[in-house]
């Protein structure tokens, strides 16, 4: 395969298993596993949502979203409240020990980020994000597109 053929995807795959790697040690300590970190990152902005709508905004099974909060909820960190306007789903929110840790866990996140983006130049910076965005628009078919709030 020459060098023009190779594929994006290949290096997105290694990225993504590097900051898995790189991420799971650092939660570790939070007793945050690597599937959970997304949707509390994801809570910290839209709290107070239901566990549907977090599916759908990740674009991520409700088998998988039920675990991940079953996790996070038994680690203290969210709660689940009944919503008044649908008995059977819940609101999630985050809870006091969930706050605690918000700095330390996006001061992780943001050490893996910065670690990435050290070798390139701003200029660089903002074009690799503006093609990455256009490749995922292009793809993206879930929900009502609000996975932009959780990258930038």
């Amino acid at each position: 395969m020459s060098k023009n053929c190779e594929s994006v995807g290949k290096y997105i795959s290694i990225l993504y298993r590097l900051s898995g790697m790189y991420l799971s040690k650092e939660f570790k300590k939070l007793n945050i596993g690597s599937g959970q970190y997304l949707f509390l990152a994801f809570l910290y902005n839209h709290e107070g949502i239901n566990q549907e709508e977090l599916s759908t905004y990740l674009s991520i099974d409700k088998g998988t979203t039920a675990k991940a909060l079953r996790k996070l909820e038994e680690e203290g960190y969210i709660t689940k409240i009944h919503d008044r306007e649908d008995r059977r789903a819940f609101k999630l929110y985050i809870t006091p020990k969930g706050y605690s840790i918000k700095d330390e866990f996006f001061g992780i996140l943001h050490s893996w980020n910065d670690n990435l983006l050290k070798v390139l130049s701003q200029e660089e910076i903002e074009t690799l994000k503006s093609l990455l965005k256009r490749m995922i628009e292009n793809e993206y078919t879930g929900g009502k597109g609000l996975w932009t709030d959780t990258i930038d």
